[in-house]
């Protein structure tokens, strides 16, 4: 096999994202053979732009069709786990769009599903492509920046217009996408918080609903963590903030790194802290450090996850954000909602019941029927919202 038949499941913004970046010659080892969507205005889109590709309005009767080696999963969130098993179940390779899921029990289901398969799975966290997020994870990891203190990240540049969350009644819902500003702008975040500085044991947050808007899930979300180590983690995002700031803060026993504007920022002690610490002699020394900047032009991660995932399956390469992996952000975000709910804190993983039973509650309670919306994004577009927000 020299390049992996593809079909995308859901056609909206990011299915067709996804196409053209292929149809553009971005991903040389990947074919779209097949797409799905329920709705056929999306349908006739794709039948102008890739006339080869057979479309199917019954996403099912595209994976029996024998046309396809791997799906695209580019729909609604709750359904990201359905279509991934029944991908699995029939061997089917499978890149998912991120978040994993809403509810950890999908995507625990999820993920023991692909361990009984043969097939690769891969989450679209494109953002671990972009290289000053990868320089902080192998600074961390590496153990060059000492023991671990904390972390801090305010990313507060989301905002998002009451036009916005009015341009679809799926939008902010609890039926439609399965909560506000963790499930949908900052899933990405907290990958990298996970990815880079590990899990915390428990968290405590403050998840305010509509708060900045006339919605009915959270806009603006402050969640602390713990560690077993003793390191703890700050964690501040809303929609409701212009200009806005990304900053994330790490700070270890030998230095700090801080990220913002572009650029990765790396003080380093001479000495550990600790040691430092309770062998100085003068109340208002500090330790000397030393200083190191980084930069980097960012890359388009989409079509380098999905080169990867190509790679994966053709020849064996190790996956940049496997999807096994997507159950760590949503096992935050999943703590960060029940720790609100029962204002309280919520140990990590938290509750499957308890979480289900609040998020069928708030269900229950929208009056509001999920519908389809037609997607106008053009590709730049889409690629200049996908970029990191300095």
């Amino acid at each position: 096999m020299e390049k992996i038949r593809l079909g995308i499941i859901g056609m909206g913004n990011m299915g067709n994202g996804h196409l053209q970046s292929i149809i553009d010659g971005q991903c040389p080892q990947i074919e779209v053979t097949a797409v799905s969507d329920i709705n056929p205005k999306k349908l006739e889109n794709v039948k102008k732009k890739l006339p080869s590709a057979v479309c199917f309005d019954d996403t099912i009767k595209m994976l029996d069709s024998g046309l396809i080696d791997a799906a695209l999963i580019a729909v609604p969130h709750y359904d990201h786990p359905l279509y991934a098993v029944e991908c699995f179940n029939r061997g089917i390779h499978v890149m998912t769009e991120k978040p994993a899921g809403v509810y950890i029990r999908q995507v625990r289901e999820m993920n023991e599903a692909v361990e009984k398969s043969n097939a690769k799975f891969g989450i679209m966290f494109n953002q671990r492509a972009n290289p000053l997020f990868a320089k902080a994870r192998e600074i961390v990891q590496s153990g060059k920046l000492g023991q671990p203190k904390r972390l801090v990240w305010i990313i507060t540049n989301w905002y998002r217009t009451q036009a916005y969350y009015d341009s679809g009644s799926w939008r902010a819902t609890w039926n439609g996408e399965g909560g506000g500003v963790l499930l949908n702008q900052a899933p990405h975040n907290l990958d990298l918080w996970q990815w880079i500085f590990g899990m915390p044991k428990r968290v405590r947050a403050f998840c305010h609903v509509g708060k900045y808007h006339n919605i009915d899930v959270e806009d603006d979300v402050t969640i602390y963590g713990e560690y077993e180590n003793g390191a703890t983690s700050v964690f501040i995002s809303t929609t409701g903030e212009a200009p806005g700031t990304n900053r994330l803060e790490i700070s270890g026993d030998l230095g700090k790194l801080v990220l913002e504007d572009g650029k990765l920022k790396w003080w380093k002690l001479n000495e550990s802290e600790r040691e430092f610490c309770f062998t100085s002699k003068e109340g208002f020394y500090v330790p000397e450090t030393t200083y190191e900047e980084f930069t980097a032009e960012e890359p388009d991660g989409h079509p380098i996850l999905l080169n990867n995932f190509a790679d994966s399956i053709l020849n064996g390469a190790k996956l940049i954000a496997d999807g096994r992996e997507g159950i760590n952000s949503l096992s935050i975000s999943n703590a960060a909602y029940l720790s609100s709910w029962t204002d309280d804190w919520v140990l990590i993983p938290a509750d499957e019941a308890l979480f289900e039973d609040y998020l069928l509650k708030l269900c229950r309670k929208e009056k509001s029927k999920v519908q389809d919306v037609d997607s106008n994004e053009s590709l730049e577009a889409l690629k200049e919202r996908w970029k990191v927000r300095w």
